[in-house]
């Protein structure tokens, strides 16, 4: 029971807390100035992962067209 109360209290009190952040008119509350707008993201403009490499892929077609045995 007495858990139940300290949780009822400890509810009021962060309500009341949030309330008075948000009191327009108070310094430190209320209206804030509105955040810059984000740019659109970029797509990626490198490879994210190696079979996604040009790069990879000729290196790796090269070693297997290659097959003599010999170590790359």
């Amino acid at each position: 029971m007495l858990f139940l109360v300290v949780l009822v209290i400890a509810v009021v009190v962060v309500v009341l807390v949030m309330r008075a952040a948000a009191a327009p008119g108070r310094p430190g509350g209320g209206t804030r100035a509105p955040r810059p707008p984000r740019s659109p993201r970029q797509g990626p403009t490198r490879p994210l992962a190696p079979d996604d490499d040009p790069e990879f892929l000729r290196e790796l077609e090269r070693r297997t067209k290659r097959d003599d045995g010999s170590p790359a």
